[in-house]
């Protein structure tokens, strides 16, 4: 009879959030796979659990994840665990779940902490339906269909972001979306928890020069009803001057505007070059 593999949700940021249950089902597998066992050994430590991990990670995922189910097949327990929060969600123990689904083997959830509810539930945001979209990609032709695929989206978006990242994400949300409603939540559970409520345009703005720190989630404001893409010269110019006005250069504003219409990035250039220079002489 082969064993189970146990879901464990370990705390965001407060140790303290880490269930009974949880504990318990740490202290009874026979093996914990961890993102990473650096991280994960301080809070077995904080809670005096001796299981024995190995590292599971987006790197050994295939070849690790053979193993556990082997030994889950012949019959010991598990759990996997990531460095914060739910694992397998945005996480390569996804895959992990998928291969034990097939095998056959049981797979218990042991709930716990989810940054992403979390900060949707303090956010300020519709929160009745909502969609998670995770990390962006940082190759830039996936994180623009990304987006593009997002415009008309009216439920509440979830992303992920980590500091360093955030002034060019916030700029292509902005150039993305327009101007919505933004709730930025970072640090969640921690000292120095904050919840912005704020928009994307201001946001772009404020935000440039890096100054968020720490492990942050960003909720967006769904498109109304209305929310139709730019479909005329004068509209994606429009929106290449919104752009110039946050900060960003005429150039790199009409390059921007061109990837969200399909018009040409010269004549939206000419086009605000020629608005700007009207508007001097009026």
């Amino acid at each position: 009879m082969s064993g189970r593999l146990y879901v464990v949700g370990t705390p965001i940021g407060n140790l303290s959030d880490l269930s009974p249950r949880a504990i318990e089902t740490l202290k009874a597998v026979d093996v914990i796979a961890a993102e990473d066992t650096r991280v994960t050994v301080k809070l077995l430590n904080r809670f005096e659990i001796h299981t024995p991990m190995v590292s599971y990670h987006k790197y050994n995922a295939i070849e690790r994840g053979q193993e556990l189910c082997e030994r889950l097949l012949a019959g010991e327990n598990a759990a996997i665990v990531t460095d914060a929060g739910m694992p397998c969600i945005s996480d390569p123990g996804e895959a992990l779940v998928r291969s034990c689904g097939e095998l056959g083997i049981e797979v218990c959830a042991v709930p716990g902490p989810t940054a992403a509810m979390s900060a949707l539930a303090i956010s300020g945001l519709p929160t009745g339906r909502f969609t998670f979209e995770g990390f962006l990609s940082v190759n830039k032709l996936s994180r623009r269909e990304h987006l593009n695929s997002l415009y008309k989206e009216t439920r509440t978006m979830i992303f992920y972001e980590a500091p360093h990242k955030l002034p060019n994400t916030l700029k292509d949300l902005y150039t993305a979306f327009g101007d919505r409603k933004l709730s930025i939540v970072r640090e969640l559970t921690k000292i120095h928890e904050q919840v912005i409520h704020t928009t994307l345009r201001e946001a772009a703005q404020r935000y440039a020069d890096g100054s968020i720190k720490g492990e942050i989630v960003l909720i967006i404001e769904g498109a109304s009803e209305q929310t139709e893409r730019p479909e005329t010269l004068e509209e994606a110019v429009s929106l290449a001057r919104s752009r110039v006005e946050s900060g960003v250069s005429a150039s790199a504003a009409a390059k921007e505007a061109a990837e969200l219409t399909g018009f040409k990035k010269g004549e939206i250039y000419k086009a605000l070059i020629r608005n700007a220079e009207t508007e001097r002489n009026v």
